[in-house]
């Protein structure tokens, strides 16, 4: 599964960005999502920054495995998620 957030709607507006980043790593979490594409836009790159700056705080950090810039498109970001099997379940042979 991936999921996709479109900043151009709020690019002007640093709460709401903020806040769309929080809920789409909380959803791609919660639905086991393997990646969030992020699309700030090419703009001046102010808003990419913005995302790369929110994405490397530490309890944000923790969060997913990887960010990964798009070579063809550095108007888009991906943040990859890995989800870990439950506890129990891996390779005990039961």
């Amino acid at each position: 599964m991936k999921l996709k957030l479109d900043l151009h709607d709020i690019f002007n507006r640093g709460q709401e960005i903020d806040r769309a980043l929080r809920n789409i790593i909380d959803e791609a979490i919660q639905k086991k999502a393997a990646t969030v594409e992020i699309i700030p836009g090419k703009g001046s790159g102010a808003l990419k920054k913005k995302v790369l700056r929110f994405l490397d705080q530490r309890d944000i950090k923790q969060l997913y495995h990887r960010v990964e810039k798009d070579g063809d498109n550095w108007g888009r970001l991906f943040v990859h998620f890995r989800h870990e099997a439950p506890a129990g379940r891996r390779g005990r042979g039961r």
